[in-house]
């Protein structure tokens, strides 16, 4: 029979959790051992369909506000409540990988001025290669 993680948590009363069996569904394989559960899956049942929804708004406050008809500062401190339990992601190494991509991103953009000063490419080259590499980051973000 199989259990959802709603059950499952209920059933622990909020007690921390190890797998020790893990079954490929279909499949005559099994590993037994002992396997932490993903961060995410450490939630409440109730912060995981927060989670879920506020990914599948797309970060958007105001329509978290009307789906759970709460207020903004309720759906912020909620997510920050969420974040702190969240602890797998290490903000600095975000932050240091966003500045080297911005950094590179300024090479490229003054590589391109550089062969534009040096007369290896035209002016309307230039641009297009600037619109080219802002239109790639754009969609990157």
């Amino acid at each position: 029979m199989k259990r959802d993680w709603a059950y499952l948590t209920a059933m622990t009363g909020g007690k921390p959790i190890t797998i020790r069996r893990v079954g490929i569904e279909g499949e005559d394989v099994a590993i037994d051992g002992e396997f932490e559960l993903p961060p995410l899956a450490k939630l409440r049942a109730e912060d995981q369909v927060f989670v879920a929804v506020f990914v599948k708004s797309h970060g958007s406050i105001k329509q978290m506000e009307k789906q759970f008809g709460i207020s903004y500062p309720t759906v912020k401190s909620r997510l920050n409540r969420i974040s702190e339990q969240l602890d797998f992601v290490d903000v600095e190494l975000i932050e240091e990988a966003d500045a080297e991509v911005a950094e590179a991103a300024g090479a490229d953009a003054d590589d391109t001025l550089a062969r534009l000063d040096r007369g290896e490419i035209s002016v309307a080259e230039a641009l297009a290669a600037l619109e080219k590499r802002g239109a790639h980051h754009d969609k990157q973000d």
